[in-house]
Formats: C-alpha cells, sequence, structure tokens
C-alpha cells in the first residue's frame, strides 16, 4: 500500500523516497532520489487496485513522448509489488501561488509574458490532441533561472478522476491564470488553493474592478474567456490556446534590443609588437586582432585594403585601446609600393604631427546575438540581464581627515581661558548662574566675563531686560534674583488643569449625566420598543413548469415530475438530466431551473429551495413576463450549499414569475445531476 511506504524506503529497488509532498486520498506524491542515474525525482504513487491506477498509466504513456523544455518529462512508469508509480523529472523552483502570497500580484507585462510562455506549451500540446487537464497556479512552476516549467501534465488530472482531452478546460485555466497574475485571485475551472475570485450575480468580476491599473487589452482578454456572453461576436468564440499565445505575444512585444550591446573582451596582443596602421588618419583607435591587421584586411568590412588605401607607419602596440598618432606618406612613396605589407615602409623623414586632426568616424561591427533572462520593472519596461564585459572602475580614494588638536590651544599671553562671543553683552554685578569664577581665591563681586552664547534680543543671554527697549519710560524691574522658566512652568500647570476639566465635561456628557425632567416617573428612562418587522409568509396557489432554454430535445427537463417541488411533501422531488460536464464556462449550458406562476403580481421576501444530493448553486430571479431565457436578467439574490437554500430579498420584489436556475450541480454516477424537493415563495 502506498500509505505504508515512509521516507528512506527504495521503490522498484531504484526509487528512493524522501520527502512527501502532497496526499489526495491513498494517492501520494513523493521528492525521491533516482539510484541508478543519482538525480532527484518526483514520484506519483497509488495502490495498483485503486480505480485512478489504469487513467495514471495511460496519462503518463500519452505524456511521455511529448517533447516540451517547459514540461516535465515522464520518465518511468510501471505497477509493481502492489503499487502503481509514474516518476517525473523533478524542477526546482517556485509555483506561481507561492510567488503570488510572497510578492503580491505581478506587472501586467511580467504576467502576461508568464502566462504566454505557458499557452505557447499548451497549444503545442493540443495540436497533438493532449490536455494538462487541472493547469491551476500550483501547477505552474518559475525555476531558479527564470524559466516557466509546467508540472503534473495529464497526470494531475487522472489523479482527480478528471476524463482526458479537455482542452476546453485548459483554454479556461489559462485565462484564470492571467487573471490570478495579475489580480492575486483564481478564476480558473480547476481546483486551486489561491482565493477566489469575486463574482456578481453568477458573472467574474472584470480585473479592472478587482485592480487598478490592468490594461485593457488583458482587462477584456480575461473577460471573454471567463463570461463567454462577453465575448463579441456569436456564440464560442475561437479563444483557443494558440490564440491567446499569439494575444499575449503581440502584447509583450519585442523584448530584444532594449539594452545597447556589451562589447565583448578582446586579446590583449604581446608587447612590443610592430604592427602597420590601416586607418589614413592622423589618430586612430587601434582595433581588432593581429591577423585582420597583418594581411590588410578591413576589421569591420572584411574587405581587402588596396595600395593606395594604407598608410605605412612603425607602431609599438602594448595595449589594445591605446591610441597611434600616424603621419601620411607622399604619394611618390606610396607610388612606388608594391601593393603589400609583407614588409614595414621605411618611416616618414617628417615628423609626427603634434596636434591630432579630426578623427574619421570608427566603423561599428555588428556584436553577436547574446543571450539573457529578462528582467521587468515596476513601469512594464524590460531589460536583459547580461554579464559586464569588464570591470567597473574602482572607486576614488578617501580624503585624508585633516588632523586635529588633543587640547584646545593655550590663550595668548593675558587674555582669558573663556571669552564672551562676538555680538554678546555682560551685565555689570552679579549673573545667574554664572554668578563668579570658580577659581579659589577670587572675589565673588567680580565678574568672570563668561557669558552663554545670545543675542541682543532681551534673552537671558544679552542680559538686557533691566533697559527700556521699546521706549516707553518705563525701566523693567531687574530679574537677576528670578530662576528663569518658573513662569512657563506655571503657565502650562494652568493649561493642564483647564484640559482635565474639559475632558470631564464631555465625558459626563458622552454618559448621559443631565438633569432630569419632570414629566419623568424615574431616573432611568425606559426605550420604547418599535415595531417588529412582520415575519414572510408562503404564497399559495402556484404553479410550476420546467425551465431549459438552452436544451435541445424540445427545451424540456422533466416536466412529469415538476409539480412534486409544490406539493409540500419531501419525499418526492425533481431531478434534471444527467450531465456529463457541470454547469459554468467550460460546460455546455449555463444551467438549468423551474418557473413558479405566482396567479399574479406579488411581492417576494424571500424563496426557499430544498435540494438533494450534494453542493448546489442557484439564482433566483423575479419577473412579470414568463421568461425566455436568463441572459438578460438580473438575479434578485443567489444562494450555495446543501440541504434547504434560503434567498432573502433586502426589499420586496414584485412579480407574477419567480425563476429558480440551478449554475452548479452535485456529482453523481456517470456525470451531474440536480435535485429539488420542494419550493416555496414568501412574501
Amino acid at each position: 500500500m502506498p500509505t505504508s511506504m515512509q521516507a528512506g524506503d527504495v521503490l522498484a529497488e531504484r526509487y528512493r523516497l524522501d520527502d512527501l509532498l502532497a496526499e489526495n486520498g491513498t494517492g501520494r506524491f513523493w521528492r525521491a532520489h533516482d539510484l541508478v542515474l543519482h538525480r532527484p525525482v518526483s514520484v506519483h504513487l497509488l495502490d495498483a487496485g485503486d480505480e485512478r491506477a489504469e487513467a495514471m498509466l495511460e496519462a503518463a504513456r500519452r505524456t511521455g513522448p511529448v517533447i516540451n523544455r517547459r514540461l516535465l518529462r515522464v520518465l518511468d512508469a510501471e505497477i509493481a509489488d502492489g503499487r502503481c508509480y509514474v516518476v517525473n523529472e523533478w524542477g526546482q523552483g517556485e509555483s506561481l501561488d507561492i510567488l503570488l502570497t510572497r510578492e503580491g500580484p505581478l506587472a501586467p507585462r511580467r504576467a502576461a509574458w508568464l502566462v504566454g510562455e505557458v499557452a505557447e506549451s499548451i497549444a503545442e500540446a493540443h495540436a497533438s490532441g493532449l490536455a494538462h487537464g487541472c493547469l491551476a497556479p500550483e501547477n505552474v512552476l518559475v525555476d531558479q533561472h527564470g524559466q516557466i516549467r509546467i508540472i503534473g501534465f495529464g497526470v494531475e488530472a487522472a489523479l482527480r478522476g478528471l476524463p482526458p482531452g479537455r482542452l476546453n478546460v485548459d483554454e479556461v485555466d489559462l485565462a484564470g491564470l492571467l487573471y490570478s497574475a495579475l489580480t492575486g485571485k483564481w478564476a480558473g475551472v480547476s481546483e486551486s488553493a489561491v482565493p477566489p475570485a469575486p463574482e456578481v450575480h453568477g458573472e467574474v468580476l472584470r480585473p479592472r474592478r478587482v485592480r487598478a491599473g490592468i490594461p485593457r487589452m488583458l482587462d477584456a482578454l480575461c473577460d471573454q474567456v471567463l463570461n463567454p456572453q462577453h465575448a463579441p461576436g456569436t456564440e464560442g468564440s475561437d479563444f483557443t490556446a494558440h490564440r491567446i499565445c499569439e494575444m499575449l505575444h503581440d502584447y509583450v512585444g519585442d523584448t530584444t534590443g532594449t539594452l545597447p550591446p556589451v562589447a565583448a573582451l578582446r586579446p590583449t596582443p604581446p608587447p612590443a609588437q610592430v604592427q602597420p596602421a590601416i586607418l589614413p588618419t592622423t589618430t586612430v583607435p587601434v582595433a581588432g586582432d593581429e591577423a585582420g591587421e597583418a594581411d590588410g584586411t578591413d576589421d569591420a568590412t572584411g574587405t581587402d585594403a588596396g595600395p593606395a588605401e594604407l598608410t605605412a607607419t612603425h607602431a609599438v602596440r602594448t595595449d589594445p585601446t591605446a591610441t597611434v598618432v600616424t603621419a601620411p606618406v607622399p604619394a611618390e612613396e606610396r607610388a612606388s609600393g608594391d601593393g603589400t605589407d609583407d614588409a614595414p615602409a621605411d618611416p616618414p623623414d617628417e615628423p609626427p604631427v603634434d596636434a591630432p586632426a579630426e578623427a574619421a568616424p570608427t566603423p561599428v561591427a555588428d556584436l553577436p546575438t547574446e543571450a539573457g533572462m529578462p528582467v521587468f520593472h515596476d513601469d512594464d519596461e524590460v531589460d536583459w540581464l547580461r554579464a559586464r564585459a569588464d570591470k567597473p572602475a574602482p572607486p576614488p580614494p578617501l580624503a585624508d581627515p585633516q588632523p586635529k588638536p588633543l587640547f584646545a590651544p593655550d590663550p595668548p599671553e593675558g587674555e582669558p581661558v573663556r571669552r564672551p562671543r562676538p555680538g554678546s553683552r555682560a551685565p555689570g554685578g552679579d549673573y545667574w548662574p554664572w554668578d563668579s569664577s570658580q577659581d579659589s581665591g577670587r572675589d565673588s563681586g567680580r565678574d568672570s566675563g563668561v557669558r552663554p552664547v545670545g543675542r541682543d534680543t532681551g534673552s537671558w543671554a544679552s542680559g538686557a531686560w533691566a533697559e527700556d527697549r521699546w521706549g516707553t519710560g518705563e525701566g523693567l524691574e531687574d530679574t537677576g534674583d528670578q530662576v528663569p522658566g518658573r513662569t512657563w512652568i506655571r503657565l502650562a500647570m494652568i493649561v493642564a488643569i483647564c484640559l482635565l476639566v474639559g475632558v470631564a465635561a464631555v465625558a459626563a456628557y458622552q454618559l448621559g449625566l443631565r438633569p432630569p425632567t419632570p414629566d419623568s416617573s424615574s431616573d432611568d428612562p425606559t426605550p420604547s420598543a418599535s415595531p417588529a418587522a412582520a415575519e414572510p409568509t408562503p404564497f399559495t396557489d402556484l404553479a410550476a413548469d420546467d425551465f431549459d432554454p438552452q436544451g435541445t430535445d424540445g427545451q424540456q427537463e422533466n416536466p412529469d415530475t415538476v409539480p412534486t417541488v409544490l406539493d409540500g411533501d419531501p419525499a418526492t422531488s425533481w431531478t434534471t438530466s444527467t450531465y456529463e460536464q457541470n454547469f459554468g464556462p467550460a460546460g455546455l449550458k449555463t444551467g438549468v431551473g423551474l418557473v413558479i406562476d405566482l396567479g399574479g403580481t406579488r411581492a417576494v421576501r424571500q424563496v426557499r429551495v430544498t435540494t438533494e444530493g450534494g453542493q448546489t448553486s442557484l439564482a433566483t430571479y423575479v419577473t412579470s413576463e414568463a421568461p425566455t431565457g436568463v441572459a438578460e436578467l438580473t438575479p434578485v439574490g443567489t444562494a450555495s450549499g446543501t440541504g434547504e437554500l434560503t434567498v432573502d430579498l433586502a426589499e420586496p420584489v414584485s412579480g407574477q414569475y419567480v425563476t429558480v436556475w440551478l449554475t452548479l450541480l452535485p456529482p453523481v454516477d456517470g456525470g451531474f445531476r440536480g435535485t429539488i424537493s420542494e419550493v416555496q415563495v414568501l412574501g
């Protein structure tokens, strides 16, 4: 049994089980080690008697021959020792759901590139008639090199008991992947641990209504695939995986050439090697390899230079980036040459030109294409990460700090150790707290001359409070004996007391302390009881009919058993037909239901529907005319669950016909089927 195997056990005498990654019923998903090839692998393990074993092996056989760089290949599949196992290539990286949890929604261009990579591989598989079947964010991996890998192709759907070849589910899940990468919410068909996308009236909200700043093209793509009724044109618009891939690649655009090419390193020639210069200019940068210069071949164009185009000179190359100063050769010497550069020409008699002439433009050679990893920025710009061709220049050296003396210099002879700063005045007499010098033996009446920093603004440091500064004739009293700041402390205490009184008054008002009124018979007022709203009562004399506007067999859905939903007997019920696919974007229909005729216009406040069989979802519509479809109608409420489902209306809605529209059916043997035993309409 797979449940009996533990970490450290060896499967099929080859695969050592290391870590248990996931469980699904009796199925196990392990990270293992191949003891033969010494590499990590992933193993899906089932009991040989499990009903999913044959489907898992068949899925592995179908996807084994598929060769795609983004798909984790199937390496082995077999039933041995009562166990069925499938061995896949191991992918090291981070899945999309973990990436969204850690970083949040991605930038639009990065999200489009990621989903476009997945769509390209899915389109190739669809062309071969194969489908993934369970394309959730957990199965999309971003490896350590930034590349996209797809996990569980075909096998994951078989483990969940899903049928193969669900191409339309892959297409909806591709739009769900783009939706989740843009908003962090999952809107696909397959199951995922990512929080579900919000819905209104049974439709998934557009990405722009969940997160601001999403481009209109990506918003429209998600909305038209997830809500097919919003797609332009006829029903069943062609949103295949190939078309989704092309649309995303068109949006991302060409990501090459976003950075200027980085020049490759050139080999440094040996020192003291004589080479002839080939450009007829007075100042040229020495470039190219020695072989190209020795045979008179132009580095940029690759053409042979004629005799008249060569300038003979001697140059010693010790640095490939050095600048060589040359002088033109007279025409007579050029005419007498043999047109080859096997031997260096004699140096000219004229001295080299000191002032360099205007250099001719250096031809730019095309550099080879370099591979790199795309780097996405928040402003949707794309760069490419490349290795630097040359080392960066070292930072400039730091300047030496100025030396500072350890002690202050001694004052000149006859000067005090501390002197007042320029602009300050020292008042006569004692001054607190600098009343006198601290030196022993000095008279307390002698001023030390030391004053705090202050300007002549009437502060304590300026000593000018006793003057008539404003010309009023009223001199101020001497404040030499007063402690500065005491008045401010008193003022602060008064302000604090006022604040406490104000806070107490506000608290008393909030607690409702007010004088009693003469009419009151007791100290505490008695609140008046508000009349309770009347409970809704069920309507009688109702009639019901089946409602299948999208059906192809006469638009009938078991009409013989419809009256049982109004007979008050829970033992009798009405059932839908059995469908191979559930309702929704991936199904053939959006739903079926019942139409309840109230016999006249009535105010509906509540609808109760008793269901059987499992998880069921429904929407309720109230109309004045008998409906012919629900595409143009707005539901008054929705409900989902098991047993009795209640739809409460905030305000009564008047109408004659109440439509109960089933949007999700519980699974049964062979497909999906819904069951309703009772329907009550209350008002």
